[in-house]
């Protein structure tokens, strides 16, 4: 089975249920189905074929989920790329990729023509907004093509996905993903399009995030429509969701805290919502202990997952959400432990382990990097053996990059990044235990820990905090909180007072960031 068949059976069993709601506009699976086929007949028009790369440089929006699956249709492959990214970052991925076609919003166009003379495949431009001269007119190229059905020939291990990856450092990375990848998931986690069960699910994650491409997969294997925002806005995403009466929605840790601290938050009516998955960055204990009692009813799942696995391996499920008011002293400690610290249980297709320096497994309890194991994982780097080779072993365990450990019951505890671990005096600090804490303080709105060179200790840690509007608070009143709450080493040693954390897309803390502008004695 390849991805191209979940619109295929969708759009035979619900073909009149929505599909994307997008800005005031519906497009039933019928619809989208129709409109797929008539833009895959015409990017062959244009002379893409099986294997070559469709690129998209565009916020969110419907023509995403066209784009996809017509180019799934005929065999090429879907470059979503970060409408963030810098000129040059662009640039080099339309030219590593050599995508052939590029679809681009107004807003790039001007970059887009920029970066024209510098693109060595010299893409087919196509406006997915006004009519440019120069360029194809999306709206032209559907209405002016054939609706028939194209078959292709696509192997379940054949490429649908060139994702690229906002690394840390160099240029970004092309990961190159399955069919398979996407079609075990869905097999495995998601329930089938039933034609008497409909659902919504709000999706704000950007679609060049492997996050935001699971959850539009998922939707349309589902059955369950699309309420695409082109970014997110918390006022926004509250009305779309009383708007929509949507059942499911993901959201990253940062989007999740703006909702909960809205000053409207009472005043909309989410009772709608079931299902509420977050990830992509480390979730604060007080923003989900917060989230878990506003929202009462509502099943969450936290997410662990990178670009190189497709999406999700491991998962923090429902249950671990809720602690029974009978439960014993102890079992509350583990569950609230978990809760705050822990990515959760291997997916059932995925095998993880801890590993040393030396690529020796780790015993239970052992901190160690995170390595990874399945047929979702990534075989290796686009076009860059020597990065393939240092992150995947000869025998299929990917390296994260992350620490963690695993307790006795086969939950998994983040450390932190690899690069991101404090270790003063030669005792580990995770930045995600103290965080958690800093969290707790009543005037901190945001925190991150970062380590700080030291002649004596090796490194000290310091806390970078924001505080919440309107406050005020002094160095030795944060430090004189943690020290009833955390060890002597592992407590901050120093602390700056900052406007705002340094973020990506997705609201991971740039730590890398933290460290150049303040990590210094």
């Amino acid at each position: 089975m390849n991805t191209t068949e979940f619109l295929n059976i969708t759009s035979l069993i619900a073909p009149d249920r929505p599909c994307v709601v997008f800005e005031g506009k519906r497009y039933s699976f019928g619809e989208v189905a129709d409109r797929v086929n008539r833009l895959a007949n015409g990017l062959q028009g244009m002379g893409v074929q099986k294997g070559d790369r469709v690129a998209v440089l565009q916020v969110n929006c419907n023509q995403f989920v066209e784009i996809y699956f017509a180019a799934a249709r005929i065999g090429a492959i879907f470059v979503p790329l970060n409408f963030r990214a810098k000129e040059n970052e662009l640039t080099h991925m339309l030219n590593n990729s050599e995508s052939k076609v590029l679809f681009s919003g107004d807003r790039y166009i001007d970059m887009v023509k920029s970066m024209q003379a510098n693109l060595t495949s010299s893409p087919k431009l196509v406006s997915l907004d006004s009519k440019v001269e120069g360029m194809e007119n999306y709206d032209d190229l559907i209405a002016n093509s054939s609706p028939e059905e194209i078959f292709t020939e696509i192997g379940d291990d054949d490429i649908t996905i060139l994702m690229y990856t906002a690394g840390t450092t160099g240029l970004p990375k092309g990961v190159p993903l399955r069919h398979n990848a996407f079609v075990d998931y869905a097999l495995q986690n998601v329930t089938p399009v039933d034609p008497d069960i409909q659902e919504t699910n709000v999706v704000t994650v950007p679609l060049y995030h492997v996050a935001g491409i699971q959850a539009m997969m998922a939707a349309v294997y589902g059955g369950r429509t699309i309420a695409m925002m082109r970014q997110f806005e918390t006022n926004d995403w509250m009305d779309t969701v009383e708007r929509e009466k949507a059942n499911r929605a993901m959201l990253v840790p940062t989007m999740l805290k703006w909702v909960v601290e809205h000053p409207d938050f009472d005043k909309k009516d989410l009772s709608s919502l079931k299902v509420i998955t977050y990830g992509a960055a480390s979730m604060p204990f007080e923003v989900i202990k917060k989230a878990i009692e506003v929202f009462p009813g509502v099943m969450f799942i936290n997410a662990f997952g990178q670009t190189e696995t497709a999406s999700t391996i491991t998962m923090l499920g429902p249950e671990d959400h809720m602690i029974p008011a009978d439960a014993s002293e102890a079992e509350k400690e583990k569950k609230l432990n978990r809760l705050a610290n822990s990515i959760g249980t291997a997916m059932p297709d995925v095998q993880i382990q801890i590993w040393d320096e030396d690529g020796k497994e780790l015993p239970q309890g052992d901190v160690g990097e995170i390595m990874a194991k399945s047929e979702r994982v990534m075989s290796g780097y686009w076009k860059d053996e020597e990065k393939t080779a240092k992150t995947i072993t000869a025998d299929g365990w990917l390296h994260t990059g992350d620490k963690g450990y695993i307790d006795e019951e086969g939950y998994i505890f983040l450390a932190g990044r690899g690069d991101d671990m404090i270790i003063r005096g030669g005792e580990n600090i995770s930045p995600e235990e103290v965080e958690n804490i800093l969290y707790e303080h009543p005037k901190v709105a945001d925190a991150s820990l970062i380590g700080v060179p030291d002649p004596e200790w090796g490194q000290n840690p310091r806390a970078c905090i924001v505080l919440k509007q309107g406050e005020t608070a002094t160095e030795q009143e944060i430090l004189d909180f943690c020290k009833s709450k955390l060890a002597g080493y592992k407590r901050p040693q120093s602390v700056v007072f900052i406007d705002e954390l340094p973020r990506t897309s997705t609201g991971k803390v740039q730590r890398k960031v933290l460290r150049e502008q303040y990590g210094q004695p």
